[in-house]
């Protein structure tokens, strides 16, 4: 460790004295790391100063006069508010201890600075006219460079043994294992949704284990409670960071320790983020080797990403088989791998996450997949799962099929060609899970469409459902729309979605101009008179209007548009183009 101001007043060929009491000083003053040495007689030396420095004087800034005994009380009053000034100085810039030269140009130290170094907490001590500043600078560089040497061969050792346990089958585990032991420090790994990992040793956060990390016991003790709540600070700064989407690191204070994290992983692709801490602050040393033990455990974590490629690519082949109705097959493979496919009956759910959350998106997904097996099958969208292509009778099927049966295989199937969005991905979750999309939305920014529920013959048709109620998702800010809300709005509801709308303001332009022109309410009564079914008591009651007005309005509407309200095509026709019109129309009032 460094030298400190205690070191060298031990050090008896300096023969240095402590002068203000060491109980009336802060905690650990005198143990506090002595970074550099310098000598000053400037009256104002701090911009030559730094945190951590010890100043050595000889007092030439204030005067050769023994001030302390004169007679002029304003005078002296003035000179003690200068020491205090000085004093003040030295403080705020970090200094950690303050020498006073005697015997060169004053006879021991003055009162005055005494009391200002003791009021302020300041350690003063006292430098006698044998021993020259240039001993004491001299003697705290060798401290500092031995000291330097030192943590430079440790830091070399400590590499050397991490590297040694990157090399064991649990490499990343060993390594961070043996990080915390040459630091000191607990090491916690969190996962891409901010979930902890692991963590060594064992004990910190009070024993919480990964498993239970998102999870308080009733019955923890005292120490455990208190662990929880440092797991808690720690998850949270991990999950802001993360959130981010960039390579950032932090530090905190919380519970008495100084916390470091830093991300793992590229910027448009985070794995993780490892977090250390303890009760003391790293030094530059330290933090070399953790930044070697950050760059094994990206390269650690990127190959993982590579193999997550792989099996990537294996689940979209399979979602393309799913989707072709062999189910034995996908549930074959995905029994090996993963666990069981969710129970029927389900349902599908397309999320659009942005690019550069995509990657931390699907390794989300495997953890959930992992902790949840026979919940979630879920695949990424590739080149091949944009059309499936007609789905006919597979060559096993019995000649006892209807042909109705067939027929409707090719028609679904044929809906869901290009149905998978591109660079969505789909899951497939049991009927009773669907708050896995509220929860996606919320932790990615995504866009989510569900569809109904579904038995695994009937995929295409909830593939195409999901996909209906992905692009109205998308006319939104990032949420979840289910296809049932969708269908419950009926047919012409889609017609707000297309070209349609263009024309439905050029048939409706005619009363918006009117009611623009002279404040009248055409465009609100039509719709509320369709609504209606064409009953002009009901509209009349409803405006508060007399009947007879009503229908002198319907007139001035056929007349305007030119067309025959009596008849269902003309009304059918306008009700389509309110429908369509509805974004842009003006608010409904009443």
């Amino acid at each position: 460790m460094l030298p400190t101001l205690r070191r060298l007043l031990a050090r008896p060929e300096l023969a240095l004295t402590l002068l203000t009491p060491e109980g009336g000083l802060p905690t650990n003053a005198v143990d506090a790391s002595v970074v550099w040495v310098h000598s000053s007689d400037l009256l104002d030396p701090t911009p030559f100063l730094a945190a951590g420095h010890l100043l050595l004087t000889t007092g030439t800034q204030f005067g050769a006069g023994e001030s302390d005994e004169s007679d002029n009380e304003n005078a002296q009053g003035h000179e003690d508010a200068g020491y205090i000034a000085y004093v003040g100085r030295l403080r705020a810039r970090g200094v950690v201890a303050l020498g006073f030269g005697t015997e060169v140009v004053r006879a021991g130290t003055p009162k005055q600075l005494r009391a200002a170094c003791r009021d302020q907490g300041l350690p003063l001590f006292e430098v006698p006219f044998r021993t020259p500043f240039i001993a004491v600078e001299r003697l705290a560089g060798d401290l500092i460079a031995e000291e330097r040497f030192a943590r430079s061969t440790w830091a070399l050792a400590a590499q050397h043994a991490i590297a040694l346990a990157a090399l064991r089958p649990d490499g990343l585990s060993a390594t961070l294992a043996e990080l915390s032991r040459q630091l000191d420090h607990w090491v916690a790994l969190f996962d891409v949704t901010g979930a902890l990992d692991r963590v060594f040793p064992a004990t910190a956060f009070g024993g919480v284990s990964a498993a239970a990390s998102t999870a308080a016991s009733t019955a923890a003790s005292t120490a455990a409670s208190a662990g929880e709540g440092a797991l808690h600070t720690v998850q949270r700064e991990a999950k802001r960071l993360l959130n981010d989407g960039q390579r950032a690191s932090s530090s905190v204070i919380a519970g008495g320790e100084t916390l470091t994290l830093q991300t793992l992983g590229r910027p448009s692709a985070l794995r993780g983020v490892l977090a250390l801490g303890g009760s003391t602050v790293l030094d530059r040393a330290s933090q070399s080797v953790v930044t070697s033990v950050i760059a094994l455990a990206g390269l650690a974590l990127e190959q993982n990403s590579a193999l997550a490629l792989f099996v990537g690519h294996l689940r979209s082949g399979l979602l393309r088989t799913l989707i072709g109705g062999d189910l034995s097959l996908v549930q074959g493979v995905a029994d090996k791998v993963w666990g069981p496919l969710p129970a029927a009956p389900v349902r599908i759910v397309q999320v659009r996450v942005a690019a550069q959350r995509h990657a931390a998106f699907t390794e989300w997904l495997e953890l959930r997949v992992e902790a949840r097996p026979g919940t979630l099958f879920f695949a990424d969208r590739d080149d091949g799962t944009t059309s499936v292509g007609p789905v006919g009778p597979r060559p096993d099927a019995p000649d006892s099929v209807p042909a109705s049966v067939v027929t409707a295989s090719v028609v679904t199937a044929s809906v869901v060609t290009a149905s998978i969005l591109p660079g969505s991905v789909v899951l497939c979750v049991r009927a009773d899970e669907t708050e896995i999309a509220a929860e996606v939305c919320s932790l990615f920014g995504a866009w989510a469409g569900i569809s109904d529920p579904s038995d695994y013959d009937a995929l295409p048709a909830a593939l195409a459902q999901s996909t209906q109620a992905l692009e109205r998702a998308c006319e939104a800010p990032p949420g979840v729309v289910e296809f049932a809300a969708i269908s419950r709005q009926g047919v012409l509801a889609l017609l707000a979605r297309t070209d349609a709308r263009t024309i439905a303001l050029a048939a409706l332009g005619p009363l918006l101009a009117h009611d623009a022109d002279h404040g009248s309410e055409l465009v609100r009564t039509l719709r509320v008179w369709l609504e209606h079914n064409g009953q002009f008591g009901a509209v009349a009651d409803l405006l508060g209007l007399h009947r007879h007005t009503v229908r002198a309005r319907i007139g001035q509407i056929e007349h305007l548009i030119g067309r025959d309200l009596s008849a269902f095509p003309a009304r059918a026709d306008l009700w389509a183009a309110l429908l369509a019109a509805e974004p842009t129309l003006p608010a409904r009032s009443g």
